[in-house]
């Protein structure tokens, strides 16, 4: 079995300093060993002058935004999904293949080795767009849960009040929107799982996503909670993300998002629900008695106005939180070091005068390594640096203007680091980047091709574009107009 050994790299210590130097060897895809002067034979790269950290962990992001970076501004979620057919529709599978690759491409490059997927397709999902996305995740080289996402209720029957207010012609359009039926998805899911689960050398894991719980049947969710307990699988899914989604329940179940899972029996220590903004603390419970995990998504949470989490009262309860850069149409880019900056921050202007109950640098950055460990399903696997655990590494350049003068390390790593500094990564032990160049595939023949994609797809969907245009007053006024409405809980600044 191939060794190699990093020699003189200092590791981030208990209390926020750096540790003395020390040689990490790597057996396969595991760490070995840790220690001064390991007599190891291999492969020896010079680690003196680098810090090395766990790869951190996308706990929630989405391929298919990739292709739209940049394309949206001052959109709330409903904007954004308004816009969905026009951004997402007419995708080849190298179309989505690239999508997903330049997203797995950026993580790397930002020091993230890890994340769990949930990509969606427009129309509907395909076994050639499942495959395609995998392949990216495969060929790129991270490790990744992924999860084909799911619906078969339209958002615009989920808007309270929407359908109601649209002129006859835009009606008669939303009216013959047609959704995949809850079986064929079942069915859909369950293959990949057959074809794709445990491939890439065991770094691609497959996972059920109902894309948002409100846009799901009964049947779709019990479904997946079934193929969940058959194979052992993880369901991943939206839950709260926006004011509109948790009030629509109400209206439509006569219950809470999270008390509608619970009475389904869909709850569960493999289930991950990200964002989980307008819940409250019943519902906190529920998660915390079924042991479902939260992932956090604050860069998002602001940009598209959907609230502030309470993450403070979720970590109290006893919940595991992995954090997520979301889609790069939701929050801009696939950067951990800036989602965990957005994750300390956001914290504190909840609790005037109450430090206490902010989020610590310690605590973030545990969501970001171990949390997002336990939110993937690979606890004691990945998100610390220990003998047994997979070598997923990343080292950074101790010379860093960010990082320098070194103080307390985790302090620096939370709040001033960009992902500027890293030099390499490993995934499995394999290294995949290496001064800035993902050494796996050719990025920019990857990035051409998707110029070329995009610059097709903007003019093959215009039509698209205008009718979404048309729609948007209305969408904006019939969330407006339900966001007023009074509710148990309070997420907005206002």
């Amino acid at each position: 079995m191939r060794n190699s050994v990093i020699r003189n790299v200092q590791l981030l210590g208990v209390d926020g300093a750096l540790d003395s130097p020390v040689d990490i060897l790597i057996t396969g895809d595991l760490i070995a060993a840790i220690g001064p002067s390991i007599n190891a034979a291999g492969d020896q790269i010079d680690g003196s002058g680098h810090i090395a950290i766990p790869g951190l962990i996308n706990a929630h992001t989405h391929a298919h935004n990739n292709l739209t970076k940049g394309l949206g501004d001052n959109w709330t979620l409903e904007d954004l999904r308004n816009h969905g057919s026009a951004m997402f529709a007419n995708r080849t599978p190298e179309d989505q293949y690239l999508s997903a690759a330049i997203g797995a491409i950026e993580m790397l490059k930002t020091g993230c080795t890890a994340a769990y997927e949930q990509f969606v397709a427009v129309p509907i999902q395909t076994p050639e767009g499942i495959d395609a996305v995998m392949q990216a995740y495969a060929d790129v080289g991270i490790r990744a849960v992924i999860a084909p996402a799911f619906a078969d209720i339209s958002m615009f029957e989920a808007i309270p009040g929407l359908r109601d207010c649209l002129p006859d012609d835009l009606r008669r359009l939303v009216d013959a929107i047609r959704t995949v039926p809850a079986k064929y998805a079942v069915e859909l899911a369950e293959n990949a799982v057959r074809r794709w689960h445990g491939k890439a050398g065991g770094r691609i894991i497959v996972a059920t996503a109902p894309v948002i719980v409100g846009e799901c049947s009964d049947e779709l969710l019990q479904g997946f909670a079934r193929l969940s307990k058959t194979y052992g699988i993880g369901i991943h899914t939206h839950l709260a993300e926006t004011k509109i989604q948790a009030i629509s329940s109400y209206q439509r179940f006569g219950k809470s998002l999270v008390e509608r899972l619970h009475v389904l029996d869909v709850l569960g220590p493999r289930v991950v629900v990200a964002h989980c903004i307008w819940v409250d603390q019943q519902d906190i419970r529920h998660l915390a008695d079924h042991g479902t995990m939260v992932a956090h998504n604050p860069a998002s949470n602001l940009k598209i106005g959907s609230g502030i989490a309470p993450i403070r009262e979720i970590l109290d309860a006893g919940i595991t939180v992995g954090l997520g850069t979301d889609g790069s149409m939701a929050s801009d880019n696939q950067n951990m070091f800036e989602a965990m900056r957005f994750a300390a921050l956001v914290s504190k202007v909840r609790f005037a005068y109450e430090p206490g109950k902010w989020l610590s640098a310690q605590e973030v950055f545990e969501m970001a390594t171990v949390g997002g460990a336990r939110v993937l399903g690979l606890d004691g696997q990945i998100g610390t640096l220990k003998p047994g655990n997979k070598a997923d590494i990343v080292l950074l350049n101790k010379k860093s203007n960010f990082l320098r003068p070194l103080n307390n390390l985790r302090n620096s790593l939370v709040y001033a680091e960009t992902g500027v500094d890293v030099e390499k990564v490993f995934v499995g032990g394999q290294l995949v980047m290496d001064k800035g160049s993902v050494l796996t595939v050719d990025e920019e023949d990857i990035y051409e091709r998707a110029q070329a994609a995009v610059d097709r797809l903007m003019k093959q969907n215009e039509p698209l574009f205008d009718v979404a245009r048309r729609l948007e007053p209305y969408v904006r006024s019939a969330c407006a107009a339900c966001s007023r409405q009074g509710f148990r809980v309070e997420r907005h600044a206002n």
